[in-house]
Formats: C-alpha cells, sequence, structure tokens
C-alpha cells in the first residue's frame, strides 16, 4: 500500500501478539492502521491496558510489530534489528518522558550535549547548538545547573530541547505533564504548541482530555483497535 507523501507516520495493519507464557497468547494491538502528517499535533489516549503502551513502543521503535507494516519517514521500519532500531530511533525520533530522564551528574548544557556526541558533532559545534536549544525553552540562564537545582516544569523544558537535538521527524511526548501541577504543564503544553506551531511533528500520548484537546485530532486505543476523532474529544 502507497504512503501518502507528506505522512511522516503510516501505520498498516499492524499487529502485536505476546506470548508471555506457553500456551498463552496476549493480541495487544488489532490490525491498527493510521497515519500522521508532517506538522501534525496527535493525541494518542486509552486506557491501562487497551494497547496504548504498545503502541507508543512501536512508535518509538522500541519495539517491532508482529505483522503489518510502520513506516516512519519514507522508511519501512516494521521488522529491522535491533541495531537499525536504535540508529533510527537516535537519528529520526525526539522523546520526552514523564520522568525526564535527564543525567542528574550533568548540567543542562551537558545533557543537550549528549546526543550530539553520539551524533558525531564536534565538541565547538555541540555547545553552540546546545545553547541554541535551550534558549528555544527560554532556559538560557540555567545552562550550567544540574537537574537537581531545576524545578519540574525546568527539567521537562530541557528535556523537550534535548529531544529536539537530532532535529527528529516526530517529537513522542509521552504523558510528559504527568509529574507536574496544573500551573507548570500548561507551560509545557505551551512549549508543545508553539513547537507544533513552528511545523514540528508532535504525538502526545496522554490519559488528560484537556491535553487531547490542544491537539488537530485524537487517536483512541480500545482493546488493541484505533478510533479517531477530530477536537471534539470528551472524557
Amino acid at each position: 500500500m502507497p504512503v501518502a507523501p507528506d505522512c511522516v507516520v503510516d501505520l498498516h495493519e499492524v499487529v502485536k501478539t505476546y506470548t508471555p507464557g506457553a500456551g498463552v497468547e496476549v493480541h495487544a494491538l488489532r490490525g491498527v492502521s493510521f497515519a500522521v502528517r508532517t506538522g501534525e499535533y496527535v493525541a494518542v489516549i486509552g486506557p491501562s491496558g487497551s494497547g496504548k503502551s504498545t503502541l507508543l513502543n512501536i512508535l518509538g521503535c522500541l519495539d517491532r510489530p508482529t505483522s503489518g507494516t510502520y513506516t516512519l519517514a519514507g522508511n519501512d521500519v516494521s521488522q529491522l534489528d535491533d541495531d537499525a532500531l536504535s540508529d533510527i530511533r537516535g537519528q529520526r525520533i525526539g522523546f520526552v518522558f514523564q520522568s525526564f530522564n535527564l543525567i542528574s551528574t550533568q548540567s543542562v548544557l551537558e545533557n543537550l550535549e549528549t546526543p550530539l556526541f553520539y551524533q558525531g558533532v564536534r565538541a565547538h559545534e555541540r555547545r553552540e547548538m546546545a545553547q541554541a536549544l535551550i534558549e528555544r525553552v527560554g532556559l538560557a540562564d540555567r545552562g550550567h545547573h544540574r537537574p537537581h537545582e531545576l524545578s519540574g516544569g525546568q527539567q521537562q523544558r530541557v528535556a523537550i530541547a534535548r529531544a529536539l537535538a537530532n532535529d527528529p521527524a516526530i517529537l513522542l511526548a509521552d504523558e510528559p505533564t504527568g509529574n507536574l501541577d496544573s500551573q507548570t504543564g500548561q507551560i509545557i503544553l505551551d512549549v508543545l504548541d508553539r513547537l507544533h506551531a513552528d511545523g514540528r511533528t508532535v504525538i502526545i500520548v496522554t490519559h488528560d482530555a484537556s491535553v487531547a484537546k490542544r491537539c488537530d485530532r485524537f487517536i483512541e486505543i480500545r482493546d488493541g483497535q484505533v478510533y479517531e476523532g477530530h477536537g471534539d474529544f470528551e472524557n
């Protein structure tokens, strides 16, 4: 099945089956198909056990489908081996986690330079790029602070800046406001809104209806199947 040229993500009949024990099969995804266009702002929602985490792992190239195809930025990544998937993650996907996942022993700038180091960027260029990234999220004066010296919202802004270091095809945010109070969470969502307004493709995995309403559309996972909607989500 051909992929539309403006689609950065395209899943077609994706099935994921786990076998946790002899004679036991868990059907986590049951023929999931949807596409995300370049520059879209999409929420993925669903209750615990719905298949949402499995879908997140496949979108993030942390796992591969049992069957079906997943095309990311024009490349079929469905059955790549672990090394190839790792390369794709480093080159094409930006991750923002609920728990920030910053390196506690490094300064903010060093945290931002780390993914650039693994991309082979030279030292002086890494520092310049890291400085530009931290300015983009409004923390230029916090570059030499360590994570424990920052508030939760500031740490999450650093995590967003780090996710942008590889200029990813998609920014994948997993419950990005889950560990934050509502006011601080609003600041983080404002940052994601601005990135979307600048043309970035953003996919937010969330259980929060108010977050889903901010997006262009939502993809709901129930019992391993998808149901799509546009701006009219009600909890």
